[in-house]
């Protein structure tokens, strides 16, 4: 099978190399080459994100290995936000319709919306960045609490490690159980983590404005939660009549 990376200028390093960690896992368990894993970009030549420590790669692969790909892996980019370049839209595109497998890591899941083939699916991405991914597609239905979503041709997975999780389904789903286990255990890996991205989301309280009287009552309800509390008991922490507190 082969495995096209499409690496973009501004490319995450860690989720650049995480296909061809865990297919070239798979590989080496089996003894076998499962996977043709190869790791290309518009113009050959990528910049890798500054923020991560930036280094040049000059790959052997442009986007003819897209076309030939049976597995499209898009990793997350600085640039994620910007419109993706023409040709590596139409080249997602064309993949698509002649039965390629398409998954995206992380914040990859913009350049594959940008192309269209997320519409009317479920799609996740990086917590932090669901939000902007459901402004910017409105057709896509984003889950921002699962570590990956499988819907068959097209695949996204949650931030960074979660790139992890993605590729041993697809080890799963191509090779079976047994082999996804094994390949799992050459990547120091759980072959299934357990719950979801909302793990790490962080919930922040309200800026204070200094306008509300119930702040230090909610923060009193939130650390008593365990308790049964009724309306009388809220409304004597806040001195209000049951009245006043509705």
């Amino acid at each position: 099978m082969n495995v096209a990376v499409l690496a973009l200028d501004g490319v995450l390093p860690f989720e650049l190399s995480i296909p061809g960690q865990v297919f070239g896992a798979a590989n080496e368990v089996a003894s076998l080459e499962h996977y043709r894993i190869q790791v290309c970009a518009p113009h050959r030549t990528v910049t890798t994100s500054s923020g991560h420590g930036s280094f040049h790669i000059q790959l052997q692969h442009g986007l003819e290995a897209v076309a030939q790909a049976d597995t499209i892996i898009l990793p997350a980019h600085a640039d994620f936000l910007d419109t993706p370049p023409a040709p590596v839209t139409l080249a997602l595109r064309a993949a698509a319709q002649r039965g390629a497998r398409l998954a995206s890591i992380c914040v990859g899941a913009f350049t594959l919306a940008a192309t269209g083939l997320l519409d009317g699916q479920r799609a996740t991405t990086h917590w932090q960045h669901a939000h902007e991914l459901s402004r910017r597609h409105p057709q896509v239905e984003i889950d921002s609490n699962v570590l990956f979503i499988d819907n068959g041709a097209v695949l996204t997975s949650a931030g960074v490690a979660a790139g992890l999780d993605l590729c041993l389904h697809l080890v799963h789903q191509d090779l079976g159980a047994d082999m996804a286990a094994a390949t799992a255990r050459a990547t120091v890996m759980p072959l299934q983590r357990d719950g979801g991205q909302a793990q790490f989301i962080e919930h922040t309280w309200p800026a204070t404005t200094g306008t509300s009287t119930l702040e230090s009552t909610m923060r009193w309800m939130s650390a008593n939660v365990h308790r049964a509390l009724s309306l009388q008991d809220i409304a004597e922490h806040a001195a209000l009549s049951v009245r006043s507190l509705n």
